[in-house]
């Protein structure tokens, strides 16, 4: 028998503005076609006032733990992906943590934009093997439209806001099951292609979002295939085995062309960029969530998780639910 960590709840959240393409051609100059034809993306979410990262990102854990059947109390390790947090410091976490109601347990934020959410699982993965905590909450969480230029049309019309986490608990067994294996990858030397063109350390401002898109769609198809093949193979699996693919959802062109390399039908790969936009490290559980709430993905089924964002980092993770 061996420790696993198995996904026991998914949860997500969203803010409760929807804003379509038309609604940005009206301050953008963009129109409704040339975003669908270039990114596949419809409309997306975006925070109000009282919403941020961390009330997203409460909401996303209640819906999970409730999910999974297990009370915030029990919840040992809080693990947060985000680029956005609420404040420098504290984590936005421990502001999760107490929203939650939880008194003591180990909560941090890790900032790797997209593929934060993998490199989550990973962390709690460990962790929890490791013996830190029985039952972690593993959570993506953003409000992009708050670094976004409303100016820039090439890149404000391609993010969202939103949530999504796990319930992620130890359990004796064989191996088979929950996290199988994960592969987390960086190459700073790209990070002038996507980027926040402020901080804390530099300019003392926020900044906004910085990207040379077709450079990142070259490098994301690549990379993600690579890392793919890399998982699966640490994972003792083929391509012919998952039943669903969840990638990050950035563009639907990456993710099309991706599935394509990998030989990988469309229709085992989960799509909700037209509904969420890229929610940056949201995306995966946000989309892992609609996908089990909707009944494609169901308990026994095989799953990879997949993204790739700025710095450049990129990474994935095989589960059996």
């Amino acid at each position: 028998m061996t420790l696993q960590s198995v996904i026991k709840g998914t949860g997500s959240a969203l803010p409760a503005r929807c804003v379509t393409n038309a609604d940005l051609a009206q301050k953008v100059d963009t129109t409704d076609e040339w975003i669908i034809e270039r990114t596949g993306i419809r409309q997306r979410h975006i925070a109000g006032q009282g919403e941020t990262t961390a009330t997203l990102a409460t909401d996303a854990a209640r819906a999970a733990l409730s999910a999974a059947g297990i009370a915030a109390g029990d919840i040992g390790l809080i693990v947060l992906a985000t680029t956005t947090p609420d404040n420098t410091f504290p984590a936005t976490a421990t502001k999760v943590q107490a929203l939650l109601g939880i008194d003591d347990c180990v909560a941090f934020d890790v900032a790797a934009v997209c593929s934060g959410f993998l490199y989550a699982v990973s962390v709690a993965d460990s962790m929890i093997k490791n013996g830190v905590a029985r039952h972690a909450l593993v959570i993506g969480a953003e409000t992009m439209s708050r670094i976004l230029d409303w100016e820039d049309r090439t890149t404000c019309v391609l993010f969202g806001d939103g949530a999504g986490a796990i319930v992620l608990s130890a359990e004796e067994g064989d191996g088979s099951k929950g996290v199988l294996a994960s592969k987390l990858h960086a190459d700073g030397r790209h990070g002038p292609m996507l980027y926040v063109d402020g901080g804390p350390s530099t300019t003392q401002t926020v900044g906004f979002i910085r990207m040379q898109g077709r450079e990142v769609f070259r490098h994301a198809v690549t990379n993600l295939a690579s890392v793919l093949t890399e998982t699966l193979d640490a994972a003792g699996v083929a391509p012919d085995d998952v039943d669903w693919v969840v990638p990050h959802q950035a563009n639907r062109r990456i993710i099309d062309a991706t599935a394509k390399k990998l030989g990988l039908s469309p229709d085992r790969v989960v799509m909700t960029v037209d509904q969420h936009a890229n929610t940056s490290a949201a995306s995966v559980p946000l989309a892992l969530d609609c996908a089990v709430r909707d009944g494609r993905i169901r308990p026994g089924q095989l799953i990879v998780l997949e993204a790739m964002g700025g710095g450049f980092t990129w990474g994935a993770s095989v589960i059996r639910l």
